[in-house]
């Protein structure tokens, strides 16, 4: 991609970290410059970032509470950007190096890949559980996917995720952008939009992040409970491809890897994480059935069903 092309980044930020400005650091780093840096920042007594002061093309706008949501949110951002091409990435989500933004970019040469998601990595030494199914769900080669590729990968094929993102502002202005007022996965839902009108999406393996959470089984049924609210709510293509059976494999894969190490002590855990994560996707899937009460103690979002 030329490099005179005109590159916005967008960051939400809540409760901003340590990682964000790890974040800011790196992205002052890179060989290629977005124009703007735009931080949509949820409460302004919270964000206390002296990095993002030193930024010369960094622009913040703070909003309260009331006023997230997954989808608008970052659509009130992107309507204040005119770059060819809008970079999203969340504040934990740090560059591993230098090129992050230059290889999101390379697949839009290709005038029909309207998005583009990278490799998202963690540190076996904190979790190594989840730094292996992040190779699982991230692996080193990159990979185009189209609508030919729903029979083979069912689900997958609108993984796009916005931890670190890239999409062609064109497409999605034309679209009308992310889906307002989701409980979750505002990124997978507009990616089955785009594969649905026939677009393409690039898996982008050396544009690369630091990024994973050490999630208790609890949160995981929360987050796999939305997860499949999302989906449910969504609708279209979500309702006519196969989604669990890649978690099956992944729980297979990831026991047999383990016990392959002599790491055995480990399996319980990964027992316990998985099952968590299917009785939400289960739950989630059926959440129309269940009372309102089971609902809020079991959504990781209970504000968006007030």
């Amino acid at each position: 991609m030329n490099k005179t092309k005109k590159i916005d980044v967008i960051i939400p930020t809540y409760h901003p970290d340590e990682k964000l400005e790890r974040c800011l650091r790196m992205l002052k780093r890179q060989t290629i410059q977005p124009q703007r840096i735009l931080l949509i920042n949820t409460e302004e007594e919270f964000f206390h970032s002296k990095v993002f002061s030193t930024l010369k093309q960094g622009e913040i706008v703070h909003i309260t509470k009331p006023e997230f949501d997954h989808g608008g949110t970052r659509n009130q951002a992107a309507r204040m950007c005119d770059g060819e091409i809008m970079i999203l990435l969340t504040q934990d989500a740090i560059p591993a190096d230098e090129y992050l933004i230059e290889n999101l970019l390379k697949p839009f040469e290709d005038e029909e890949v309207c998005a583009a998601y990278g490799r998202q990595m963690a540190d076996k030494k904190d979790n190594p559980i989840e730094a292996y199914t992040r190779i699982f769900n991230y692996p080193k080669e990159s990979r185009i996917k189209s609508k030919k590729d729903l029979p083979e990968l069912g689900i997958k094929t609108f993984f796009c995720s916005n931890v670190c993102a890239a999409y062609r502002k064109s497409e999605y202005d034309a679209l009308g952008g992310f889906p307002l007022h989701t409980i979750f996965n505002e990124d997978m839902i507009f990616a089955s939009h785009l594969i649905e009108e026939g677009k393409k999406i690039a898996y982008v393996a050396d544009a690369k992040v630091w990024h994973w959470h050490n999630y208790t089984a609890k949160e995981q049924l929360k987050r796999n409970f939305d997860l499949a609210v999302s989906q449910v709510d969504a609708g279209g293509l979500f309702t006519k491809v196969k989604s669990e059976s890649e978690g099956i494999r992944l729980v297979k894969m990831t026991l047999l890897h383990f016990i392959k190490k002599g790491q055995f002590y480990y399996i319980p855990k990964i027992i316990t994480q998985n099952g968590a994560k299917y009785i939400g996707y289960r739950l989630g899937k059926s959440y129309k059935k269940l009372p309102k009460k089971w609902i809020l103690k079991i959504s990781l979002n209970p504000w968006y069903w007030k």
